[in-house]
């Protein structure tokens, strides 16, 4: 599987860059250009460098895209700028950026509670923009590119003589025809497949900042992400070359992550809507089947994977999951003796322990306060137990005269 997954990313890369490469060398007429800067491969590695840029973060990409758009462009010219380059757009959006970063760095100092909120707003934003840019903003740039890059080639942009030439069949009135549409059909959709690969990585640190219970933390991950912008943002300038290899590893690293971190962006998708919809799920003993993620100690099972926790015949319980969503069905069978598992109860959402106190599944949120009847439908011996942050508070409440928390299983527990 994997090799087949090395070849496809060697195919997408190649349906790029090659269709460029081909045609940038036609539009030289097969010289060097004296002139890097202005050249068509020139435009490839900085059409590159912007498609990375504004994946790793589309909304403050696209606001800083269509701010240097703007303040690039003639004033006469600027009312005829695409919607992203319009003032209305670039600055309230580079604002709602700056009240994130102003929202990670109060978030230090503030309880997890407290800044929950506004985490799984921006994680939603984050999706929104990502689909936005995708969509609209990744092919209209590319578009401009081409037509700009062969502008100087003749009344149509690209003039298919010069690919011809030493072929036999230069003589052809091909000359004044445009297949700048081609160009276009080729690398577009192999561009916006680049551009979701390097998104679903940056978007799983919105996630890891959904989940994480540390403000530090989530300023940390926002400090990192923004860096590597900033990094290819500066290469790109010094040097478009410089910009497209430090793309070119983003998205070879994006790549060998991309299935972890969709697993992530599906799990972070479903506590957004449960968060948002307030969804709570009353668990009947009638019902044995249930949505679960499978955790850390579930053995040959990818971590996050989404699936249904299934009570068979017998009191026989399965994992089904299908990796990907969308390919064959795969059944992990659970232990016939469950009477030293347990489901932990966290803050924001709840486990299911194995027996050595192992996390083997987590529970979406719209599972909050039915940890007792999960633990009686798949027959857990252990019930349900404070865990993760629900147990340090538990902990501190009792070093301040209060009620002593019930014990939890034994091993290290996940702050959740």
């Amino acid at each position: 599987m994997r090799k087949w997954r090395l070849v496809l990313l060697v195919a997408v890369l190649g349906c790029v860059v090659v269709p460029w490469a081909v045609a940038a060398t036609a539009a030289l007429g097969g010289k060097p250009s004296t002139r890097a800067d202005r050249s068509p491969a020139a435009g490839v590695a900085t059409a590159l460098s912007t498609i990375t840029g504004i994946a790793i973060s589309p909304l403050l990409g696209t606001g800083v895209y269509g701010a240097y758009s703007w303040f690039t462009a003639e004033e006469g010219k600027r009312a005829a700028l695409p919607w992203y380059g319009q003032v209305a757009f670039w600055l309230p959006a580079l604002l709602l950026v700056g009240l994130c970063a102003g929202k990670d760095a109060l978030g230090a100092t503030l309880p997890p509670g407290l800044k929950k909120p506004l985490d799984v707003l921006e994680t939603v934003e984050n999706k929104f923009s990502g689909l936005v840019a995708a969509g609209a903003v990744v092919p209209f740039t590319l578009d401009s590119m081409v037509k700009v890059m062969f502008a100087d080639q003749g009344p149509t942009g690209i003039n298919p003589a010069l690919w011809l030439s030493g072929s036999g069949l230069a003589t052809l009135p091909v000359a004044n025809l445009d297949f700048t549409w081609l160009l276009n059909v080729l690398t577009i959709p192999c561009a916006v497949a680049l551009f979701a690969m390097v998104w679903l990585s940056s978007h799983a640190i919105n996630v890891l900042i959904l989940l994480s219970p540390w403000g530090a933390i989530d300023a940390a991950l926002k400090i990192a992400r923004t860096a590597l912008l900033g990094l290819i943002t500066i290469g790109a300038t010094l040097n478009p070359w410089l910009g497209a290899t430090l793309s070119l590893v983003v998205i070879v690293g994006a790549y060998f992550l991309a299935g972890w971190s969709f697993r992530l962006t599906v799990f972070g998708s479903v506590f957004c809507w449960d968060f948002i919809t307030r969804r709570r799920r009353v668990v009947s003993p009638l019902e044995k089947d249930h949505a679960m993620f499978a955790g850390p100690g579930l053995p040959g099972v990818p971590v996050r994977t989404y699936g249904r926790l299934v009570l068979g015949l017998a009191g026989a319980v399965e994992f089904v999951y299908r990796p990907w969503l969308c390919l064959a069905p795969k059944v992990v069978a659970l232990p016939v003796d469950r009477r030293g598992m347990a489901v932990g109860t966290g803050l924001f959402f709840s486990d299911i322990l194995g027996p050595d106190g192992a996390v083997w599944f987590s529970l979406p949120p719209r599972y909050r306060g039915q940890e007792e009847n999960i633990a009686r439908v798949f027959l857990l011996g252990g019930g349900a137990r404070p865990a993760g942050l629900r147990k340090a508070w538990g902990v501190l409440r009792e070093l301040l005269g209060g009620r002593a928390p019930r014990a939890e299983p034994s091993g290290g527990q996940v702050a959740r």
